[in-house]
């Protein structure tokens, strides 16, 4: 079939895509050869939300690269997709879908609201996987799992035939949790008011803020007083003064309110004597100040602000730490809307307990810290910010805010200057790093709160050993070592999120057997039952009340309730009714994801497809997930499955391959409030996926940062119309399409032929290389200079000689070899570009989409592998090398001093030895058809004005002394030579500045240093020039 003139992008993609799936060229297997060795990815699960972004089609095109490769090469693949459930997005979406209507969703029963979630999920839930097609991802999308798959009101829809991913969610929970992995404790977390619940790391954004730190005086306990010493560097006293204060200075003084202790560096000399001693907080009802102990930490940096630093442990993840190993009170401050708490006893009475708790007087426990409420009555109920204000104006009226002198200059009504001092507040004004929520762009709050946790120093070992001893690969090998450092530091995992929608823990809580014989006194003491199903737990509870007791559920209650009835008045023994209520969280999204793998493949139920395809292999994901996903599942999977398994069949892959964020062409991280954001959607609508796909692989270096330039984007659909150009002269003019060829190059005498054939050889290993070792840009710019340098740029050029003689056989062999050679480069830049190279084999009869079949279309057709070894003709390679050095050097010489395009020019020969003479009597046709030469000439010396050419074995000139105006030429370089050096001495005048290397944004510095060595470049090649006009004369 004759081919168009041009690729029509928009119209083919869509057409070769649904061609593809009907075909099922993409399903589990399809493709395999006998006996074939597995090849399984999983695709990290977008949201349900979400649609298409960069990341995405970066990551997902690598991951369509190895999968599209290894099916070529018969193996029997998966690339399984899905969706994940995305806790906080997805509710986040359908509030704001109800708040169109005026609805919010507490209007609704839990029930009510996650009805709406699915079915909502059921109408957009689909999105992204479809624009995963418009990106050419050739999954087998029949197998779309979901993280909620067979939850509670589960539609089924978008992932019919996924597996029952809540069972296994659920399972492992109690699993773990009856091994004593998962317990319920108080830490401190991100807490997202907004949301009401806490969030991992990862969906928080910290983001400098213009803020300010306020220094406020904590007066020393019953009037003391104490010499306070500053020295410089050499020991000199630079200040000395009696203090009855210690200064702190913070950026967040409504948290003053929890301050359970000062603390200060062991070797800070200015503190040492009044360590130990009681200072008082400086803000609240006068008769109820609490005194807190000062203490040493190691913490406290001594050279930062006054070196004295107040501890809260309840909302600052730094205080926590102190806290915790003081065995300091932790007061929260705040509700779950970050409003300052309203809740528990006068602060009269709370504040009584908090000061005999700091006496050592009264002891504590974490549930009695937790109840009292140490927020005065004039700011319970204020938000936080308000709070804020309020502290910082009642401690200054006070007096109890450190001062400081400053001097300003003021004009009168005359323009008069005159200096004023003043004594004022001492503040600064400083940027800080402030943690927004991702989503709620709200500020986070460190709360202090009860949360679900996976005790992950039992789990972690087999996680780690296994990437120690090589068992599994984590590239780049940087990855790795950021993977031993997070893991041989692991903290509890929070596991528990304050949602409706998501896994609901599978924990009830009734009144302990204490309570039954007094439940006033033993209200709120609580007994965990764990099970897999509501069933499950109330035979748990049965057991554990004894069969007299009626136990049941309240699916709507908030408090575990209990009730004994006697059957006579007097009777002391009776039938006792225990209702109890599920724990309203939900489990983290990272917690269900982390089962992934398994999940999809069916866990817990096991398969002869889940043998044959787990453990998985490769997992192609961002750096900035490794611990929050990959780690995880490394954990999860290895301390779930059978123990008695080797190491080898419980790992969830065996290669993890690490890439960071797609980033703007400047290096800048993108985001919506700098503008820089780049739609993968618009680049394919208006360059195609192609080229999209083209620019994703050739950044893809390991380890590299990837910068998205739009250019680039344009020069590989540029590529894609090269290639078709090339298939199209192929077609058109020699009908290069209807020549036999197979898999095995055609046999060719003329070293053009034989050359080509060992370029593609090598081309083939370059690839695989470059796939093999995840340097996708090596694979990718190995296709980009063989095909448009070698194949099209050479090898189609010295074609045209040949189809113009005479010779026939030397025609049909070249045609033979053109045609093998041009399928071999389609297959072979298939796995990166499908769309373009798939329409291009549908060209030749036979074969193709239009035939309905997979076997007869490029995504199943064979991957090659023939080797250099087998293929290279050195002799022929050696002839075509020479030709090529010839022809360019010529050309290069004529473009350097300016020889029109259209001047055919004589070149004169000095010497040539007979390998070279043989090269020149077989090619010389085509030398001087492509070097613009009109003859050559013997000469034993050259005339003046001759520029030499040379070559290996030969000695060629180029007399221009009539053809160009020498002096006019050196009189254009120089003047370009002379701007040049202005541009090159500014560039290096900046870059040797060490304030410019040092203030200047990375980008801009590396951008200057990109464009020196342009100008550089450009400065040798007029250097060059320069000397070639010297030599003319």
């Amino acid at each position: 079939m004759a081919l168009d003139k041009t690729f029509d992008a928009a119209e083919a993609e869509s057409r070769l895509y649904k061609a593809w799936e009907e075909a099922g060229c993409f399903k589990a297997g399809a493709n395999a050869k006998p006996e074939a060795s597995t090849y399984c990815i999983m695709i990290p699960p977008p949201n349900v939300t979400g649609v298409l972004h960069m990341g995405h089609a970066f990551n997902n095109t690598l991951q369509d690269i190895l999968i599209r490769w290894k099916r070529m090469q018969g193996f029997d693949t998966l690339w399984q997709p899905g969706t994940d459930h995305a806790g906080i997005a997805t509710q986040m979406v359908v509030e704001r879908e109800l708040a169109k209507d005026g609805k919010k969703r507490t209007d609704f029963s839990r029930p009510d609201f996650l009805a709406k979630i699915w079915e909502w999920k059921e109408q957009s839930g689909g999105t992204i996987i479809e624009q995963l097609k418009r990106l050419g991802a050739s999954c087998d999308f029949d197998r779309t799992a979901f993280t909620m798959a067979g939850a509670h009101g589960d539609t089924r829809t978008g992932h019919e035939n996924s597996p029952n991913f809540h069972d296994a969610v659920i399972k492992v929970f109690v699993e773990m949790y009856n091994k004593g992995l998962i317990y319920r404790g108080k830490r401190l977390v991100n807490w997202d008011p907004h949301f009401e619940t806490a969030i991992s790391d990862l969906e928080v954004e910290n983001i400098e803020v213009a803020g300010h730190m306020w220094h406020f005086k904590y007066p020393l306990a019953n009037g003391a007083t104490y010499t306070y010493i500053e020295k410089d560097e050499d020991g000199n006293v630079t200040l000395e003064e009696e203090r009855d204060y210690i200064s702190i200075a913070t950026t967040r003084p409504e948290t003053m309110l929890g301050d359970g202790a000062v603390a200060v560096h062991p070797s800070d000399e200015r503190y040492a004597p009044i360590v130990g001693m009681l200072c008082e907080i400086p803000v609240g009802p006068k008769a109820q100040r609490r005194l807190i102990p000062i203490i040493t930490d190691e913490y406290p940096d001594k050279d930062f602000g006054s070196g004295a630093v107040k501890i809260t442990g309840a909302h600052d993840f730094n205080d926590y730490q102190v806290a915790k190993r003081g065995g300091i009170p932790m007061y929260n401050l705040m509700d779950t809307k970050a409003n300052m708490r309203a809740d528990g006893a006068p602060y009269v009475e709370e504040a009584t307990t908090a000061q005999a708790i700091a006496n050592g007087e009264a002891e504590f426990t974490e549930a009695s810290i937790a109840a009292m409420n140490l927020v005065p009555e004039e700011y319970r109920g204020l938000d936080r910010f308000e709070a804020r204000k309020r502290v910082v104006a009642d401690i200054t009226a006070e007096g109890l805010a450190v001062m400081q002198t400053v001097t300003k200059t003021v004009k009168d009504d005359e323009g008069n200057e005159t200096e004023v001092s003043e004594t004022v507040p001492y503040v600064e004004a400083k940027p800080i790093m402030q943690p927004f929520g991702d989503r709620s762009k709200v500020v986070i709050e460190p709360m202090l709160t009860d949360q679900w946790f996976v005790e992950t120093d039992k789990i972690v070992g087999p996680a780690l050993d296994a990437v120690k001893n090589g068992t599994v690969k984590i590239l780049p090998e940087s990855g790795e070592k950021t993977y031993y450092h997070w893991l041989e530091n692991i903290e509890p995992w929070c596991i528990s999120r304050q949602l409706w929608w998501g896994h609901q823990i599978p924990v009830w809580y009734g009144p302990t057997k204490d309570a039954l014989e007094d439940f006033d006194n033993y209200k709120g003491t609580s007994r965990t039952f764990c099970g897999a199903t509501e069933e499950e737990a109330i035979a748990l509870a049965q057991a554990y009340y004894g069969e007299s007791a009626t136990v049941s559920v309240d699916a709507e209650g908030t408090e575990f309730e209990y009730m004994t009835m006697y059957e006579n008045e007097g009777d002391t023994e009776g039938s006792s009714t225990v209702s109890l209520t599920r724990d309203p969280d939900v489990l983290d999204t990272w917690f269900s994801s982390g089962l992934w793998p398994i999940g999809t493949l069916g866990w817990p139920e096991w398969s002869e497809e889940t043998s044959k395809y787990f453990p998985t292999s490769t997992l192609v994901t961002g750096q900035d997930i490794l611990f929050f996903w990959v780690a995880r599942m490394m954990m999860m999977q290895m301390a779930v499955l059978d123990q008695d398994l080797p190491v080898e069949q419980r790992i969830p892959f065996d290669t993890v391959y690490l890439h960071g964020l797609v980033r703007d062409a400047k290096g800048k991280k993108m985001s919506k409030s700098t503008g820089n954001v780049v739609d993968p959607l618009e680049i394919i609508d208006e360059y195609g996926a192609d080229a999209l796909r083209f620019t994703n692989a050739a950044m893809a270096s390991l380890g590299g940062v990837l910068k998205l330039d739009m250019k680039r984007i344009e020069g590989y659909r540029n590529f894609v119309t090269k290639i078709w150009q090339a298939c199209s002269y192929g077609d058109s003019q020699i009908d290069a399409f209807a020549a036999e060829r197979g898999a095995e190059p055609p046999k060719a005498t003329l070293p053009l032929n034989r050359w080509i054939i060992g370029e593609i050889a090598k081309l083939r290993e370059e690839v695989d290389a470059g796939f093999e070792s995840f340097r996708f840009n090596d694979a990718a710019n190995a296709l980009y200079s063989t095909f448009w340098n070698t194949f099209c740029d050479r090898y189609l050029e010295f074609t045209k000689p040949v189809f113009q003689s005479d010779d026939q056989a030397a025609k049909d062999e070249t045609r033979a070899t053109f045609s093998w050679a041009i399928d071999q480069a389609l297959i072979l830049m298939h796995p990166i570009m499908p769309f373009v190279t798939e329409e291009l084999w549908n060209a030749t009869e036979g074969r193709g989409v239009k035939m309905g079949d997979a076997a007869h279309m490029l995504a199943h057709a064979q991957w090659p592998s023939y080797t250099a070894a087998d293929l290279v003709d050195a002799e022929a390679e050696a002839e075509m090398n020479w030709v090529i050095a010839v022809i360019g050097n010529v050309r290069s010489a004529r473009s350097q001093l300016n020889v029109p395009s259209g001047s055919i020019v004589p070149m004169l020969v000095t010497e040539m030895d007979a390998a070279a003479q043989g090269y020149w009597d077989r090619n010389a046709g085509l030398i001087m058809n492509k070097a613009r030469i009109e003859s050559l000439t013997q000469a034993d010396t050259l005339p003046k004005g001759c520029i030499s050419i040379g070559a290996p074995g030969a000695s060629f000139a180029l007399p221009l002394a009539d053809i160009i105006d020498v002096a006019a030429e050196k009189a254009r370089q120089e003047k370009n030579l002379g701007k040049l050096a202005k541009e090159l001495g500014g560039l290096r005048g900046r870059l040797k500045n060490p304030k410019f290397a040092a203030s200047a944004p990375e980008e801009v510095v590396a951008e200057a240093r990109e464009n020196l060595s342009l100008r550089e470049e450009e400065e040798a090649k007029i250097k060059e020039a320069l000397a070639r006009l010297q030599e003319i004369g």
